[in-house]
């Protein structure tokens, strides 16, 4: 059965480090649904939280933030199927029908399949979700223990109804590179990934490895101001280890908010754990020392990399405090 939270409902704690496959910031997209009469399917693929207006209508009926059926007349049930921004193995799914109190699915369940090539006639699905009872207005997290990795996923709602928001979280599955090419090793398309951090009141660190440039000051990582000594911190693990030759940090719409300094440590470690390494990251050695920042701006750094021949973590230190929208490692890959 589904964990029932409420409309104000956070993500718990053991999904921070987790990455929703189904964002659309990272490329998901709606492939096919059998019905959007009353709204869009695409819609509950957004970054941002439902929001409810009470007299907005359009041509179809009230306006719904999220996907929304009509009302079915026959058997059968109504699906739509969803091309993950990027392939990984899947570990929990959040169904949130916020908002939805009259017009919610009975249930739902989910199907997965891996076509890299996109053509789905020829892919085997595979149910990684029972049939699930749903409930009005509120997030249903499941876990999932397919071991696959996944592309794409088919969300099936019984018989009609609403969906806010589908999350897919999971662990971004690392592709081959190609040694000689100059990559960014801890973007999340190339495995990137949150282990840790000090704070996120109002932006999570994991924005920091979305593609492209941050839209706004809420796609990035901001902390709260300080007002203890200190600074605030974040490690993340690459997706694949490597020797870096240049490093972004991108202060995008962030003008009043933007650290004094930023420093980057690194490391290279196999088989060790996200507990272990957090506390061992205090004394890991820098990658870039101590550098000045300024508003809305891209800093790029080459000459001031300190050497290592490979890293495979970097912990980012934002002093004291502030927001940062993206951050680039780009080098090579290295075994």
């Amino acid at each position: 059965m589904a964990t029932l939270l409420a409309p104000d409902f956070d993500i718990p704690a053991q999904l921070q480090t987790l990455t929703n496959l189904a964002d659309d910031r990272i490329g998901a997209k709606i492939i096919e649904c059998s019905d959007e009469f009353f709204a869009e399917a695409k819609r509950m693929l957004q970054f941002d939280a439902p929001i409810f207006v009470e007299d907005k209508f359009d041509d179809h009926g009230k306006w719904m933030d999220g996907w929304e059926t009509r009302r079915k007349r026959h058997t059968g049930y109504d699906w739509a199927i969803i091309q993950l921004g990027v392939a990984g193995h899947i570990k929990a799914l959040d169904i949130d029908t916020t908002f939805f109190t009259g017009n919610y699915p009975a249930s739902a369940s989910v199907e997965a399949c891996y076509a890299p090539d996109g053509d789905l006639a020829q892919a085997e699905w595979l149910n990684i979700l029972e049939n699930n009872v749903l409930g009005p207005s509120q997030h249903h997290v499941l876990p999932i223990t397919a071991d696959q990795v996944f592309t794409h996923v088919r969300l099936n709602i019984f018989p009609d109804g609403g969906v806010a928001r589908f999350k897919v979280y999971g662990e971004v599955s690392v592709q081959q590179q190609d040694h000689t090419a100059t990559i960014d090793l801890v973007a999340l398309e190339n495995g990137g990934r949150v282990i840790a951090y000090s704070d996120a009141h109002f932006g999570h660190p994991r924005n920091l490895i979305n593609p492209g440039r941050g839209i706004n000051m809420g796609d990035g990582w901001e902390t709260k101001r300080r007002r203890a000594p200190g600074f605030d911190w974040c490690i993340l693990a690459l997706g694949q280890t490597g020797a870096i030759e240049k490093i972004d940090i991108d202060t995008a719409h962030f003008k009043g908010n933007f650290p004094a300094q930023v420093s980057i440590q690194a490391v290279y470690v196999k088989d060790a754990t996200d507990p272990q390494l957090i506390p061992q990251s205090m004394f890991w050695p820098f990658l870039l020392e101590a550098q000045d920042m300024q508003m809305d701006h891209i800093h790029s750094f080459v000459n001031e990399i300190l050497q290592h021949e490979k890293i495979s973590h970097i912990r980012i230190n934002m002093i004291p405090d502030g927001g940062i929208s993206r951050i680039r490692l780009w080098g090579k890959t290295k075994s």
